[in-house]
């Protein structure tokens, strides 16, 4: 039996890195590219059309923003507003949609042929600011807001950017250790402080103003505005070896199912070096008030890449640097979904489709889709079935977890294109080597 593959929905002229999905118009928003090296890539944020066809989630490419010598490393979205990670500077911009008449229809972009005969075709040219696409009766049109500087290091790069909960402030951190909070759309800055000793690998913004973040440094930190709050403490009760130093990959708050003011913190931990025997990674959820653990599940072998959580807070999604996708419960860490090597070389992001605005028409019957986005240039869908659709033996595992959930419940109430683009992706202590499959799968060359 062949291994199992997930359906390719889009293929960019360029690797991808970042990914956001717009809930209220079905947009799926992916950006990257090659960098201010001269390889011929260009560097880019595209705009695809999600749609349902014959049953069949589709994406069409609306809309191609040239983002000149920056490849985008890092999306954030709010309302219309992306805020986009380019090398050391945080770009905001602001893209419309309206719906016209008679235009043509643009091709579909959902197959695996279809892909490689699009760049291979008169591809659409590339867009500056304020310039419109028009396809299938939609103009779409994007524009650069404010740009500013956000990291200051020797090798400055912004690695991470997310919005507050209103959608007032955005939070950046990067090579430098700092983390910066700017108001939305102006940029100027409101907070400067020194979170980590060495880069911040990841950030997150709670509903209550607490911001977490993890970084090189094997610490993660929980603080109210610039006055620290508390340590997560993992490694010291975790289920590791004092001798296996592990650091904090990613977090995200997440909500509580049927609970609309519940929040929980979940977090990656992955070995801080590579072994050849490597240990085991770990999927960690926290209490979103007193961030405390709650439970903590090993995820494979596998070094996690990128974490995101279903609006809902039920899924988890992961990618991982040697290109599978997982798909896991949230509230007991038992995975449902896995494809080994879907990417073939590391996933760089992951999203879910939105459980609401146009999310649920597009979902059809299925319980969730994961996007997954990846240096090979690949988007590929992960559909999870609704649970009526799913088999026997899921079923068997999910009364298992619901088990063992409720002992765990009494338990906690009692107590290039130049690969410097890529290892820059992946960090400074741990560049990865390319396998020569994932060198031949690439769509420019590597260098060994």
């Amino acid at each position: 039996m062949g291994r199992r593959r997930a359906p390719e929905l889009y293929r960019a002229p360029f690797p991808l890195y970042a990914l956001q999905v717009d809930p209220s118009t079905g947009l799926l928003i992916a950006a990257g590219g090659g960098g201010a090296a001269k390889t011929g890539i260009k560097n880019g944020v595209h705009f695809l059309q999600l749609e349902q066809i014959n049953g069949r989630l589709s994406a069409s490419l609306l809309h191609s923003h040239d983002t000149e010598t920056r490849a985008t490393m890092n999306l954030a979205l709010a309302g219309n507003i992306l805020a986009a990670g380019q090398d050391a500077h945080c770009q905001l911009l602001r893209f419309q949609t309206h719906q016209q008449k008679g235009k043509s229809k643009p091709e579909k972009a959902g197959t695996k042929e279809q892909g490689p005969r699009q760049r291979k075709g008169a591809a659409p040219p590339e867009k500056k600011s304020g310039t419109e696409t028009h396809q299938e009766g939609v103009e779409l049109r994007v524009e650069n807001l404010q740009a500013v500087q956000t990291d200051f290091s020797a090798d400055p790069l912004q690695k991470v950017v997310c919005y507050n909960h209103d959608s007032t402030l955005l939070a950046t951190g990067g090579t430098d250790g700092y983390v910066r909070v700017w108001k939305v759309p102006s940029l100027e800055k409101v907070l400067e402080f020194k979170a980590h000793e060495g880069e911040i690998e990841d950030l997150a913004l709670g509903p209550d103003g607490k911001l977490v973040t993890v970084g090189w440094d094997l610490k993660a930190f929980v603080w109210q505005k610039d006055q620290l709050v508390t340590q997560l403490h993992w490694q010291e009760n975790g289920p590791t070896f004092s001798s296996t130093p592990y650091r904090y990959q990613a977090c995200r708050f997440g909500q509580v199912p049927d609970q609309p003011k519940g929040r929980r913190l979940f977090t990656v931990q992955i070995p801080h070096k590579r072994l050849r025997q490597p240990p085991p990674c770990y999927l960690t959820a926290w209490d979103g008030s007193t961030f405390l653990p709650l439970r903590t599940r090993p995820c494979g072998h596998e070094v996690v890449s990128c974490l995101t959580v279903s609006d809902s807070g039920t899924f988890l999604g992961l990618g991982t640097v040697t290109g599978s996708v997982a798909i896991y419960i949230a509230f007991s860490l038992q995975r449902l979904y896995y494809v080994r090597e879907a990417h073939g070389i590391v996933v760089t992001d992951v999203a879910f489709l939105p459980e609401k605005g146009r999310g649920p028409e597009l979902l059809g019957s299925h319980e969730t889709a994961l996007f997954s986005v990846a240096v090979d240039s690949r988007c590929q869908m992960h559909l999870l079935p609704s649970r009526q659709c799913l088999p026997r033996f899921s079923l068997v595992s999910c009364s298992q977890g619901i088990r063992g959930l409720g002992l765990r419940h009494l338990r906690d109430q009692s107590g290039g294109p130049d690969t410097t683009v890529l290892h820059r992706y992946l960090g400074p202590q741990q560049k990865w080597p390319l396998r020569r499959l994932d060198r031949n799968c690439l769509p420019f060359p590597v260098k060994a």
